[in-house]
């Protein structure tokens, strides 16, 4: 069986947050030695990681001689690499799987002892692919936060009114990006949920791809409202998009709304254990390209940003962008578990563009929607 060794703090991995699934702000090491999972840690932390998980053997510092390194006079880093050292060659380790992201100070020293070391994405990624109870129960509320965002943000919209080419409010001043990011940012930290400060409020005056937006917003073109909350419990994300016109709808914005909801439910239909997301991805190209729009599969045209030049979407979990890939490198099958999000669209010169997003459980034999939003343009 593959020895596993992680070292790192669960803020910044999520390779080892799934492990250790606490907020846990100092790095510390971790190991899997023949399946039975092992840790070096302090004794600010090891009560916390025995309740979360049972069984787990505990290497405190003084059982790798603190002490003894602390009266020496050695810097805390010299200190750290020599503890690490002292308690893989307690565990019995030679070789080691490691994330590409084990940092190359450990790597070094743990080569120099002598341990060979091989990083591997996939070994890890796996692990990660099917979420655990707590990690789903996360993402739920991280998405129902998203989902009291996307309220906010619509009921924003919603008081604003055209005026020329433009969005005002009741008090007759421009309707900017920012008063809608303010205003869904609120609704999902008062959920449990932060969002980060640069969530999407974009149209085709300002914002493509991601671009958080910024600046007054228009009258009858679409505006995309794309946030990604953080459940505060778990470390668990969320994500989904919606988009909105205030105003007349134009002929062109509502072909796309009809094109992107075609695309949105192929994938959707599709989503299933078993299929790739290179699969998913051509269902949603197949649907734009029989109307006429290039996509990634065929590559842009004259303007590099119009048609659908994205990948569907990706998975969701302990990072907002994870495995797995749902574009044209998608080449692992979906499992049950996994979390994806699906996220076709189109984009058009002079009219922006309308995409829709939504979360997706893979169950065994299809898939649930976790996303609980309706799709209207009008907000």
């Amino acid at each position: 069986m593959t020895n596993l060794l992680l070292y790192s703090d669960t803020e910044r991995s999520a390779t080892l947050r799934h492990e250790i699934p606490l907020s846990i702000g100092d790095p510390f090491l971790f190991a899997e030695v023949d399946g039975a999972p092992a840790v070096l840690s302090n004794t600010l932390e090891r009560d916390r990681i025995a309740a979360v998980r049972p069984g787990i053997r505990i290497i405190d510092y003084q059982d790798v001689g603190f002490r003894e390194l602390l009266e020496s006079g050695s810097p805390r880093e010299e200190m750290m690499l020599e503890m690490v050292s002292r308690a893989v060659a307690q565990l019995g380790i030679s070789e080691a799987t490691v994330d590409p992201d084990f940092p190359l100070a450990v790597a070094d020293r743990l080569r120099a002892d002598g341990l060979a070391l091989t990083p591997d994405h996939d070994t890890f990624a796996q692990r990660r692919r099917a979420k655990s109870g707590a990690e789903l129960d996360g993402i739920r509320r991280a998405q129902h936060a998203a989902e009291a965002g996307m309220a906010a943000a619509a009921a924003v919209l919603r008081a604003a009114t055209p005026d020329g080419d433009r969005l005002v409010r009741g008090d007759g001043t421009p309707l900017m990006a920012e008063h809608v990011r303010e205003a869904l940012r609120d609704a999902c930290a008062a959920h449990g949920a932060p969002a980060p400060p640069d969530v999407i409020v974009a149209s085709v005056w300002q914002g493509f791809g991601h671009e958080a937006g910024s600046g007054p917003l228009p009258a009858g073109l679409p505006i995309q409202i794309d946030l990604w909350p953080r459940d505060e419990v778990t470390g668990s994300w969320a994500d989904m998009t919606r988009t909105f016109v205030v105003g007349e709808l134009s002929d062109a914005v509502r072909a796309q709304e009809a094109l992107v909801t075609r695309a949105f439910a192929a994938a959707r239909d599709a989503a299933r254990p078993g299929i790739t997301g290179c699969e998913l991805h051509a269902s949603a190209c197949d649907v734009f390209e029989a109307a006429g729009h290039r996509t990634q599969r065929t590559g842009p045209g004259e303007d590099p940003a119009e048609g659908f030049q994205f990948s569907l979407g990706h998975g969701v979990g302990l990072q907002v962008h994870e495995d797995p890939d749902l574009g044209q490198t998608g080449r692992a099958p979906l499992v049950a578990g996994d979390v994806i999000a699906i996220e076709p669209g189109l984009w058009e010169r002079g009219v922006g563009g309308v995409r829709f997003e939504d979360l997706l459980l893979i169950t065994d034999d299809g898939a649930q929607t976790l996303t609980d939003y309706p799709y209207d343009l009008t907000p």
